[in-house]
């Protein structure tokens, strides 16, 4: 019965879960609107933490980049 049970619960979870992915906006950015903060991984190169103008090994915000311009390239690989 305990098999049972641990199975009914992992399905329920499952159910719970499958709707939408957790943080998925449910509609297109409006334009001119803002991009939700995404932080991302520092590089190890020095030099290449000084072409972004961050320092430090800790992850940062696209915001923190040391730019006139950020472009942001995003792809939907299914």
């Amino acid at each position: 019965m305990k098999l049972y049970s641990k199975i009914l619960l992992v399905a329920a979870i499952c159910l719970l879960f499958s709707g939408e992915p957790l943080g998925a906006a449910s509609e297109p950015p409006v334009v001119g609107g803002k991009l939700p903060e995404i932080k991302l991984a520092a590089p190890q190169n020095a030099e290449l933490q000084q072409y972004l103008g961050i320092s430090g090994n800790q992850a940062f915000a696209i915001p923190e980049i040391k730019a006139e311009i950020v472009l942001i390239e995003i792809f939907s690989m299914y």
